[in-house]
């Protein structure tokens, strides 16, 4: 039984400002440009999202909806200094660690022979170590695997700590809603409710070959998800190569300016994702990708070296589609990825991620 942290620091752009500009504190902060550019915020403290205020949001709509909202451009130099102290207490405890961003990472310490063994208990001082030491706080899952613990450090946020044990697992996941499955977004989320699919529970009355003529080729995923099964290994080398986020629609989108009111809630996404993973200097090409409703499927790329906008997205959308001119049930965008090692402007990520 393999026993899996999920360590994810709580607020972590916003907190890292205010360690560092104790002014800040107990004020409504997003990290963002100012609202005057196209600037999304990276993140949002907790007091910004009490007014809904959220990450990946415009900086000129967060204003709206909060007038006093503090904006502060981000300083990525200082949350990699500050990440790296978080590896080094991660690295007290085990090798095995899978960075998924600055900000949060898992930790397989089935081995560790610290605290007993006691992953609950290593987990908490991980915490007890990244307050004291760094002035910051991390909430934490622990269970029997990634999809769990990943689960279960959003159960007691922020500076908290859940455990799902494995003979709590059946119990736990029965009543999950569907959206907390690795995954599913609010289209797939959407067609799992018209099915009558609102739980894990539910999804388990269902077999491998009855999901699979609903949700394709993640039918096995979704089944075992439910179950709170993921034989998931934790990664400790990884690169990713491209970044991508895609929607399947419960309708076929019939013309061309359907297919482009679907841009704006994947865009948003695309960068909450990119710059979440700070892939930015990574960026080598952009592509759309268009399934129509046989099946048959296009890609249109262009090379770019920066982050591409939303209009430029839609630009490769009106080529992709001048192929066919047919419905589609599938759109998708996103860049391709070069490596860290050919970027000069980047530390090794090994040196700058960490994971539980």
């Amino acid at each position: 039984m393999k026993k899996i942290i999920h360590v994810d620091m709580d607020c972590f752009y916003a907190a890292v400002e205010v360690k560092y500009n104790p002014e800040l504190m107990g004020k409504p902060l997003g990290i963002g440009g100012p609202p005057n550019s196209r600037s999304v915020l990276c993140t949002a403290s907790y007091e910004a999202r009490k007014f809904g205020v959220r990450s990946a949001m415009p900086s000129s709509q967060a204003v709206r909806l909060c007038p006093q909202l503090v904006l502060v451009p981000p300083h990525f130099d200082l949350y990699k200094t500050e990440s790296r102290k978080v590896r080094e207490i991660l690295e007290r405890f085990t090798n095995k660690i899978e960075p998924l961003s600055l900000d949060e990472a898992y930790l397989d310490v089935s081995d560790c022979q610290q605290f007993g063994g006691s992953a609950t208990l290593i987990a908490q001082e991980i915490r007890r170590l990244i307050f004291t030491e760094l002035n910051l706080t991390a909430s934490a899952g622990v269970a029997p695997n990634k999809f769990l613990a990943k689960i279960a450090s959003d159960w007691k946020k922020p500076n908290g700590q859940f455990v799902v044990r494995p003979q709590d697992v059946a119990s736990f996941v029965k009543d999950l809603p569907v959206e907390k499955i690795f995954g599913v977004g609010k289209v797939t989320a959407q067609k799992m409710h018209d099915l009558g699919l609102f739980t894990c529970g539910d999804i388990q009355k269902y077999s491998v070959a009855e999901l699979h003529a609903w949700f394709g080729s993640r039918s096995q995923e979704l089944y075992d998800f439910a179950r709170g099964e993921d034989p998931r290994e934790v990664i400790t080398e990884w690169e990713r190569k491209s970044l991508t986020v895609e929607e399947t629609f419960n309708k076929d989108l019939q013309t061309l300016e359907e297919c482009r009111k679907a841009l704006p809630s994947l865009y948003e996404d695309f960068i909450r994702r990119l710059e979440k993973g700070e892939y930015q200097e990574r960026i080598r090409g952009m592509v759309i990708k268009l399934k129509f409703y046989d099946f048959k499927q296009t890609t249109h790329e262009e090379v770019c070296h920066e982050v591409p906008s939303q209009q430029d997205f839609q630009r490769l959308l009106e080529k992709a589609w001048g192929r066919r001119g047919v419905p589609v049930r599938l759109v998708g965008l996103g860049v391709r990825l070069g490596s860290q090692k050919s970027s000069t402007t980047r530390v090794a990520s090994s040196q700058l991620r960490f994971a539980i």
